[in-house]
């Protein structure tokens, strides 16, 4: 009875908008309290606020949003989709094929799906239009290219998943990596199907010289050398996760001062904007600390393995079942805020069904990224229909397919969990 309680008061405190770190925080003080009473509620304050977020593991956060500041600042971002639209722009759809590798390049230095979203549909949206695509979609394709950097790394969801799971940062960052260039093969498939069934909704693009595709690189080039600092770096062994998001932060840093837009008032934007940012995630992650000291003295995760244990489904069916779990609540949560309420309560349950908890992080992030453009609280979808003043009703629509196409890869990871594993156990250790 308390346990369903102190669950009814964190819904309504959701409902009611109450910030997500403080919703948490507040029901797990409150169910602390009723269960142990005042002088358990004080010892617990007295340490775990402080001792759940002061951790070297949480570093890369800070450092992974900084970077992402600094690459926004720099004005590298905006130019990645007209290096993309060259390169690619004379296929069929090849705008949009355009749009999908610039926003999996923008992933792989930004870390933000909402930050993506807003860039691109500035950036590409009015281009497509203006040169015939679809409305409908262009909105559509943006919203769902924007959940790519949920996945690709570096990725600050999947830092997020490492630390409430203590998991390695370094394995489960590398562990989307795969999976990032197959989401992002999955969108340019879907995005051509499309337009073979209905080449009206995308003309095929222009011609460009060798010498224009190679004045490109200017943008492309530095967003490589970041990826591979970065990420190169974690794969072979010669950089912590907290070592390479410090050398991403200091490489976007001087990429903003070469191209000349590390300004006074840029520099202080990137620095509040992080600093927001890491707060935000820093007080969610000492509410969830809270709130599963509370499910683990009340043995809630406990009972729960025993009685999943105790089922004859196979493992596989209730994993499908959690899944769907997730689908329903990336349709009305925010993913961090998923995370947080659910890892330290699922993750249990699905080692106990003998999955590996660094493939089940990357399954999660993947429901969470479905989440984003499901109705009907789609964040990327409102974040796009915003920008271009289309209304939310029609990207929802043009967003089935590309949902469908991310299904189907959630049940092909479900079915070949290797392809998510292969690439963290054949990294080296710093």
């Amino acid at each position: 009875m308390l346990v369903a309680g102190v669950i009814a008061l964190l819904l309504v405190l959701l409902l009611l908008r109450v910030p997500v770190g403080f919703a948490i925080g507040i029901t797990g003080l409150v169910g602390l309290l009723a269960y142990g009473g005042t002088p358990t509620l004080l010892g617990f304050l007295e340490t775990v606020p402080h001792s759940s977020v002061a951790t070297y593991s949480l570093a890369p956060i800070p450092l992974f949003i900084l970077m992402a500041q600094f690459v926004l600042v720099s004005g590298v971002a905006s130019e990645l989709f007209d290096a993309a639209r060259v390169w690619v722009g004379r296929l069929p759809a090849g705008l949009g094929v355009g749009t999908t590798l610039s926003g999996a390049a923008f992933a792989a230095v930004s870390g933000s799906s909402t930050a993506a979203a807003a860039t691109l549909a500035a950036t590409s949206i009015p281009e497509m239009e203006k040169r015939g695509y679809d409305g409908r979609l262009a909105n559509g394709l943006v919203a769902v290219v924007g959940t790519l950097a949920a996945m690709v790394p570096p990725s600050i969801i999947l830092v997020f998943y490492a630390i409430l799971a203590e998991e390695s940062v370094g394995q489960v960052l590398l562990a989307g990596f795969l999976p990032g260039i197959l989401i992002t093969l999955a969108i340019i498939v879907t995005t051509l199907l499309l337009v073979r069934r209905n080449p009206a909704l995308a003309p095929r693009g222009g011609r460009h010289t060798i010498a224009t595709k190679v004045k490109t690189l200017t943008a492309i080039g530095p967003v490589v050398l970041l990826f591979l600092l970065v990420v190169g770096g974690i794969y072979v062994g010669l950089a912590t996760p907290t070592e390479a998001a410090a050398l991403g932060a200091l490489g976007a840093l001087v990429l903003c001062a070469v191209r000349r837009t590390l300004t006074v008032a840029n520099l202080r934007l990137a620095l509040l904007r992080t600093l927001e940012s890491s707060a935000m995630i820093l007080l969610i992650i000492a509410g969830a600390y809270l709130l599963g000291y509370f499910l683990t003295l009340t043995r809630v995760t406990e009972d729960l393995v025993d009685s999943i244990g105790a089922l004859a489904a196979p493992p596989v069916l209730v994993f499908l079942l959690i899944a769907v779990i997730y689908l329903v609540l990336g349709a009305f949560m925010d993913q961090i805020a998923i995370l947080a309420l659910t890892v330290p309560i699922v993750l249990p349950v699905v080692e106990e069904l003998g999955y590996d908890p660094i493939w089940f992080g990357v399954m999660v992030v993947l429901l969470a990224e479905i989440g984003l453009v499901t109705p009907p609280l789609g964040l990327n979808v409102f974040i796009v229909a915003r920008a271009t003043g289309r209304p939310a009703e029609q990207i929802f629509r043009a967003v089935v397919p590309y949902i469908v196409a991310m299904l189907i890869l959630v049940v092909l990871f479900t079915l070949f969990p290797q392809i998510v594993l292969w690439v963290p156990e054949t990294m080296s250790s710093p």
